[in-house]
């Protein structure tokens, strides 16, 4: 991604926060004042507060759908200390947010190509210690885009890794996270499709309960509970027709399922 020439190629910048309401706004507002014909699409707002790698896995899952675009991806538990705030060029995707894992699997994926440092100091804002979402990255974006990133940054050899699909398999066991529940009440897992093709199982269990695994949810009886995989090309735990993450009190965090 060629730097000088940002603004020329790079029209749409998306958003992944988990700030909610009225902080992404603000954002893009600061964004709008200064490059007014830029796009800007909302990813999500709803991450789990402070869920950095949830967040990491929705990017990774999103941005490769989108044309050439500049992704601000900030959940930031370390808002306000020493923890860097970067920007990533790799050969399609520019990504913005805070050096805490949250852009590794997507920027390694796309080739990493140039890592910048942002220097606080340097931006042009009053930077609060709570919302650099409004005070960092939003104007961060708008230099880069208008090939003044130098200005603000210095360049950077390494970011932090977080490896969105790390699990552990002993036996017949596996533990992984549940990532997320989504609106249906599927348990999104981080175990992979590779994972998956290598176990080569059959079903799963969770406190006993057995979760088979099949390729479509009409394959069970209405209510019955379920493994697939899922749009995300990872397992989740499901109920056909049901909430598995009321059924069986699935939660994002860590989990031991068993196999066979």
């Amino acid at each position: 991604m060629n730097t000088e020439k940002a603004l020329d190629k790079l029209k749409l910048i998306t958003m992944l926060t988990d700030f909610g309401d009225y902080y992404p706004g603000v954002m893009k507002g600061v964004i709008l004042k200064f490059i007014p014909d830029i796009k800007i699409i909302d990813i999500t707002h709803s991450v789990e507060p402070q869920n950095v790698l949830q967040g990491a896995f929705l990017l990774y899952n999103s941005y490769r759908f989108f044309p050439s675009a500049i992704h601000m991806a900030i959940v930031d538990p370390g808002v306000g200390s020493r923890r860097d705030a970067i920007v990533v060029e790799c050969r399609n995707h520019v990504f913005i947010g805070p050096d805490n894992g949250i852009l590794f699997s997507s920027a390694k994926e796309d080739g990493i190509e140039r890592i910048w440092k942002i220097n606080e100091e340097r931006v042009d804002m009053e930077i609060s210690n709570t919302f650099h979402g409004r005070d960092v990255f939003a104007p961060a974006v708008c230099y880069y885009l208008r090939g003044k990133i130098k200005e603000i940054a210095e360049k950077k050899k390494s970011i932090v890794e977080t490896d969105i699909f790390n699990c552990e398999v002993r036996e017949n066991k596996i533990k992984c996270r549940i990532i997320f529940t989504d609106k249906f009440g599927n348990a999104v897992t981080n175990i992979g499709k590779e994972i998956l093709d290598e176990l080569n199982p059959k079903a799963f269990y969770v406190s006993g309960q057995k979760f088979p695994l099949v390729k479509s949810y009409s394959d069970v009886d209405k209510g019955e509970a379920l493994s697939i995989v899922g749009s995300f090309n990872s397992l989740e735990l499901s109920v056909r027709e049901g909430k598995a993450s009321e059924k069986f009190s699935l939660r994002s965090g860590l989990i031991e399922l068993e196999f066979e």
